[in-house]
C-alpha cells in the first residue's frame, strides 16, 4: 500500500499496541529500530514488521543518519501530526494532518550537527 491509508487500514494499525508505541515514540524524536525495540519492549522482528506497515501507509519516514564514526544508521520518524475522525450521515471520514516534512527536519538537524 502507498499513499494515504484507508480508514480500515488506519484503524487496524492504531489497534496494534506496538504500532501506536512506535508512532508516539517517534513523534518525540527520530529513533533507530534497536532503540524502538528497547523503548517499546518488543522484539526487533516485531518492530521491523510494524515499521514496514507504518512506512507503507506513509505514517512513518525512514532516513539515514551519518554517525561521527563514519557509520550510517537508519532512523525512523512519525509523519502524523493529527488524526480526525468524523461520522456524519452514514459516512465515515478520516483526515490526517502531516507533521513537518522529514527531509526539511533532517536538513535542519544535519546543519545543527555541522554547526551551520
Amino acid at each position: 500500500m502507498s499513499g494515504e491509508p484507508s480508514p480500515a487500514e488506519l484503524f487496524r494499525l492504531l489497534d496494534d499496541e506496538y504500532a501506536r508505541a512506535i508512532l508516539t515514540k517517534t513523534s518525540e524524536r527520530p529513533m533507530s529500530a534497536q532503540t524502538l525495540s528497547t523503548e517499546c519492549d518488543a522484539s526487533l522482528p516485531t518492530i521491523y514488521r510494524r515499521l514496514n506497515d507504518l512506512e507503507a501507509c506513509n505514517l512513518i519516514e525512514k532516513f539515514t543518519r551519518p554517525e561521527p564514526d563514519g557509520n550510517h544508521r537508519s532512523m525512523y520518524e512519525s509523519t502524523v501530526g493529527h488524526v480526525e475522525i468524523d461520522i456524519e450521515e452514514g459516512v465515515l471520514d478520516v483526515e490526517m494532518t502531516k507533521r513537518e516534512d522529514v527531509a526539511d527536519r533532517f536538513t535542519r538537524v544535519w546543519s545543527d550537527m555541522r554547526g551551520d
